[in-house]
């Protein structure tokens, strides 16, 4: 079964363009679970433009599914994922005033970097996923950091979906097949919605987790966040 993690850093973004605490960001999350999302996903960064660490303090308080931290790996990301020992860990490249994230890791020439990171992760007692592109010759690289999962970045997947579906999932399904074979978990995410999400999912049968935020809270707007919830779980129930 694939589970739909929620990232509900739109939420904060919403809250803290008028500085009060509207929408509440922990009753979402905790909203979101209760209508059906698997896990809950935020993305700290330096700023805090949208989700704050505190945030992340308090959503550790109560999220009782899958909690899943992303971010770079500097020095307040690592005390705060030590701190809050989140069920995962997605370790994304993006410099600081990244807008959101676009692009995967090159574990080829950071490998022993990341082999690092993973392993103080892993003493946290944290599972760590890597973000990555979609082209095999960073597989193996990201098998031998230690990490257990591997994020694909779906990005080029949307973008290129209705031009020729087929086409656009192909690398998809080959490095998935590679990551299978590696024994490495699979998640993914990035402008995964309800147009594409199905056809995805039928494409990768062991996908382990999708990591939905900006299309989901957008279709909230129209259908309400718990059947929007619901109809995004009925995507991955193929």
């Amino acid at each position: 079964m694939t589970k739909l993690s929620v990232n509900i850093n739109k939420i904060a973004t919403l809250r803290n363009a008028r500085g009060a605490n509207n929408p509440n960001v922990v009753q979402v999350a905790l909203d979101a679970e209760r209508f059906g999302a698997q896990g809950i996903t935020v993305h700290p960064r330096p700023d805090e433009r949208h989700i704050r660490y505190q945030d992340v303090l308090d959503l550790s308080e109560v999220v009782t599914t899958e909690f899943n931290i992303e971010g770079y790996p500097d020095k307040r990301f690592m005390e705060l994922i030590k701190l809050v020992k989140p069920a995962q860990a997605t370790l994304v490249p993006d410099p600081p005033n990244a807008i959101t994230s676009n692009s995967g890791w090159d574990t080829i020439t950071h490998l022993e970097y990341l082999k690092d990171i993973v392993a103080e992760l892993h003493a946290s007692g944290t599972r760590v996923s890597i973000f990555i592109n979609p082209e095999s010759k960073f597989f193996e690289p990201a098998k031998k950091t230690g990490t257990d999962r591997v994020e694909l970045y779906t990005e080029p997947f949307a973008v290129n979906f209705s031009k020729d579906k087929h086409a656009a999932v192909k690398p998809y399904i080959e490095v998935s097949k590679l990551a299978h074979q590696l024994g490495l978990g699979l998640n993914a995410g990035h402008d995964l919605d309800l147009h594409n999400l199905k056809f995805l999912k039928e494409s990768i049968p062991f996908l382990d987790e999708v990591s939905i935020g900006h299309a989901l809270v957008c279709d909230a707007l129209y259908y309400g966040l718990e059947n929007t919830i619901q109809m995004y779980r009925r995507q991955l129930e193929v």
